[in-house]
């Protein structure tokens, strides 16, 4: 086995440190803090740094004595009641439970167990997500509430449920998502990004996830850790993995720490939030990453200002936090089995700490795939990102996926665009892809048409069907990893109020009981509707075998006469889709693909189960066309 150490002074910010889970003998469960709840043998990393919140803990002296484990350094913070513990685990260590004495001279003795765990499967064997997938994208508390008891939880400040606010907490959770683990597969999705489902006890739109109050924690109200792992082996053994959105760069303000910080770098501004006054948020200049002249002043101002008043910036320059915040992500990695993370604000954070931390997770999983969330237009910056960029700093992240905000763009524009002259309509689509060449592996790029912050693309659309199936089915054909959000595929859409996050997280009919609409089983949801979830079924499940998609070469012809033809080929398949913009049935002239050797051979219409023989000519429908033909 490989070792390497995050505890050495001059690379401790580098590496991670591991808090493992002790119970109290002689402390109640609300007087200790102990993060996180376990550790297991065999990891790749073998020093781990123990974290203890108690009260005055720093004047008691811990001990240890377990076979292959050992306590190497002590380490007090700046508030005494916290202690941080550098411990080894060597490679002869055995899954088992040992006792960490905590010592005080005229005090009581503390006793904490703790437990290392058997590893279930070895690192190789978590297997990320790549372009062979099809991600649907989740809002939990919108999607489906399986568990109606865990509505309302005394306790938590946000104890109420409002279906007809759209900022109030709904009450969908971690059982309606297993509920329906069958519709999910069978529409052809193959891996789900749920946003967080772990505590945000704020004291209002805690239903979004992104405010955590306790890292370790699954907030009651969509469930329970047990629950959290029961969904990923579920959705295992229907061949979809789960994906877990992570937050690296903020916390909520309710979070436990933020009434007794350990340090006094532990959040930015930190001495500004402690005297009350105010604090910068960030400027939101991403650009300053990657940016050769950028002021001192504007990048302070990016990394360290806060997201939002109520989001917290975590200091990742401070190496017990970086640490606290690599090994919180291994440990659910470990805990949950996942398919992959999501990173979000990735660019907000500091930029090496995100190096790192992605380095750290890729090592410990070979075979694992992050991705982060680079919200830009600009394809330079997103490609900045991606692991195998030629960076002319020599940045490298370790990032294997970002996603597709440029070309997301770029679509929407194009089928808005009704001109047809040069660099206008589906022009843009064609110059927009051709700077692929700058990113180090286009495939792992993920590409979607909406997300949980940005208007439902059939509002984006101008609510036109043809618009918006040619935006998913381009997406879905090209060398991408695909994401749709929830609700995508019955045509939910925002565009009363656009920009409303509450009205984009709108729920998904059929998910509570007694709702009118059931789009689940397709009770008395519009043809229309029906017709388009039928669709995105179709491309789907077609996308999944089609090796043509998923591994072949692509080939675009620039658009001409408002359509847009698009081929991907591979060994002995061809996959040929087209966008037509125009209002009536088009002529197409095939003799201008006569270099892709396609002469006499049968496709079939995988849209309307029809076929045709290629020819001279092709009469194509408005909107989206894909065929599909065996060499």
């Amino acid at each position: 086995m490989k070792h390497r150490s995050f505890l050495k002074p001059s690379v401790f910010a580098l590496g991670c440190f591991f808090i493992l889970n002790l119970f109290s003998v002689e402390l109640n469960a609300q007087d200790l803090k102990i993060e996180p709840p376990n550790w297991w043998v065999g990891m790749q990393t073998n020093d781990l740094q123990l974290l203890a919140h108690a009260e005055d803990i720093s004047s008691y002296q811990p001990e240890l004595n377990y076979a292959g484990i050992e306590l190497v350094k002590v380490h007090k913070a700046d508030s005494p009641n916290y202690l941080f513990l550098d411990v080894t685990i060597s490679e002869e260590a055995k899954a088992g439970a040992f006792t960490i004495n905590f010592n005080r001279k005229g005090k009581k003795n503390l006793k904490f167990i703790y437990e290392l765990k058997q590893r279930e499967k070895s690192a190789e064997e978590y297997v990320g997500f790549n372009h062979t997938d099809a991600v649907y994208l989740i809002t939990p508390d919108r999607f489906a509430n399986g568990d109606p008891s865990n509505d309302v939880v005394k306790g938590l400040k946000e104890a109420k449920m409002n279906r007809d606010n759209d900022y109030a907490r709904h009450g969908g959770d971690i059982q309606g998502i297993i509920d329906h683990l069958d519709y999910i597969s069978e529409m052809g999705f193959t891996s789900i990004w749920s946003s967080p489902v772990l505590t945000n006890d704020m004291n209002s739109s805690s239903y979004h996830g992104y405010a955590i109050t306790d890292f370790y924690e699954v907030d009651p109200r969509f469930g329970t850790l047990d629950l959290y792992k029961e969904l990923s082996q579920k959705a295992s053994e229907q061949g979809v993995g789960l994906i877990m959105d992570m937050i690296a760069n903020h916390c909520g303000s309710e979070h436990w720490w933020m009434k007794d910080l350990p340090f006094k770098d532990w959040l930015n501004y930190q001495e500004l939030y402690e005297s009350g006054q105010n604090i910068p948020n960030s400027n939101h200049r991403r650009s300053t990453n990657q940016d050769p002249y950028a002021s001192e002043l504007d990048s302070k101002i990016m990394h360290e200002g806060w997201f939002v008043p109520t989001m917290p910036d975590l200091n990742q320059r401070n190496p017990f936090l970086a640490s606290y915040i690599i090994q919180n992500s291994i440990w659910w990695v470990e805990t949950l089995g996942l398919h992959g993370i999501r990173q979000d604000t990735y660019p907000y954070p500091n930029k090496a700490f995100m190096s790192n931390w992605a380095g750290a997770i890729m090592e410990e999983y070979p075979n694992f795939n992050i991705v982060g969330e680079e919200w830009t237009t600009d394809q330079l910056l997103v490609g900045y990102w991606q692991d195998g960029a030629k960076n002319k700093d020599g940045y490298k992240s370790n990032l294997r996926s970002t996603m597709d905000f440029p070309m997301q763009m770029k679509i929407v524009q194009a089928l808005n665009d009704d001109s047809k002259g040069w660099g206008s309509g589906l022009m843009k689509i064609y110059e927009g892809l051709a700077n692929d060449f700058y990113y180090a592996e286009p495939k792992d790029i993920m590409i979607f048409a909406d997300n949980h912050d940005m208007d439902r693309i059939f509002t984006q659309l101008q609510e036109d069907i043809d618009k918006t199936k040619m935006a998913l089915g381009l997406m879905l054909t090209l060398p991408r990893t695909p994401q749709i959000y929830y609700g995508t595929e019955i045509l939910m859409e925002n565009s009363e109020k656009p920009g409303d996050h509450g009205l984009i997280r709108t729920d998904f009919p059929g998910g509570w009981a007694g709702d009118e609409v059931n789009a689940f089983t397709g009770q008395n949801l519009s043809s229309e509707k029906a017709a388009f979830q039928l669709f995105l079924e179709n491309i789907l499940n077609f996308r999944k075998t089609s090796e043509a998609i998923l591994e072949g070469e692509m080939v675009h012809f620039a658009p001409s006469n408002g359509i847009y033809p698009v081929f991907r080929i591979h060994e002995n398949e061809v996959v040929a889709v087209f966008l037509n913009t125009n209002e009536g049935k088009t002529s197409l002239d095939l003799n201008v693909f006569e270099e892709l050797d396609l002469q006499d051979t049968l496709f079939q219409d995988i849209l309307n189960e029809t076929d045709f023989t290629w020819k001279k000519e092709l009469q194509l429908t408005p909107g989206l066309s894909v065929f599909s033909a065996k060499l």
